[in-house]
């Protein structure tokens, strides 16, 4: 009796350009519920981050309402009560929750798109040859980067960073019962900005650091 032969799996050299369109698609798809996931998360800790600087004026405004400090001893540093440079300090240290997680958010969405440039690695060569067409997306496995202070997510956390500084050392200089020095104030905001940046620095580029993925098509490193 005939023995049927087996079918043979097509060679990857064999599939249509079709198939290589689906993967397209899918790309598309995938960046774009990337790049919308990463603005939601940056809207959240955005809106979190202002509701909490925004808490010491509340206190401010309920205290004066409730007639338990005279507003007229709010327009002069001396005579501000302590405790609301107190929580000046409490809400400015509670600001850095969302300072980090911003920057937790940049570098997992970065992840996931440099993800998405590896798997756009199966498609953009052969649709290139074929069809004489590439999307215009990167094909870098490195890119997008996660320290990027240019960009929106950067300049957001950024301008995070600045205004936790101020908060933190109004609040430590009229705890401490010092004259309202601007140059004193400027150089404590610094440093602290500083430190913050630090933190932003060292962080993505912990995560920047990472084994490149075989490149089985031997493209070169860049945005296609």
């Amino acid at each position: 009796m005939r023995k049927i032969p087996q079918r043979m799996v097509k060679e990857e050299d064999d599939l249509a350009p079709s198939q290589f369109l689906q993967l397209a698609a899918v790309d598309f798809n995938g960046v774009y519920a990337v790049h919308l996931a990463a603005k939601e998360e940056r809207l959240k800790m955005t809106r979190l981050a202002l509701s909490l600087l925004a808490g010491p004026f509340f206190a401010a405004i309920a205290l004066a309402s409730a007639k338990v400090v005279d507003p007229q001893r709010l327009t002069e540093w001396q005579s501000v009560p302590w405790y609301l440079f107190a929580l000046v300090i409490a809400f400015g240290v509670l600001s850095v929750l969302p300072f980090l997680r911003l920057i937790e958010a940049v570098d997992a969405h970065a992840r996931t798109a440099r993800a998405i440039n590896n798997f756009r690695l199966l498609y953009s060569t052969r649709l290139r040859d074929d069809l004489d067409w590439s999307p215009n997306l990167p094909v870098d496995p490195r890119f997008p980067e996660t320290y990027a202070p240019l960009a929106w997510p950067g300049i957001n956390v950024m301008v995070l960073a600045t205004v936790n500084s101020t908060y933190l050392t109004v609040g430590v200089t009229g705890l401490s019962g010092q004259e309202p020095n601007l140059l004193l104030l400027l150089t404590g905001i610094l440093l602290v900005a500083l430190v913050h940046y630090a933190v932003y620095y060292i962080r993505c580029n912990v995560s920047r650091r990472r084994r490149l993925p075989r490149n089985r098509y031997q493209i070169p490193t860049m945005e296609g």
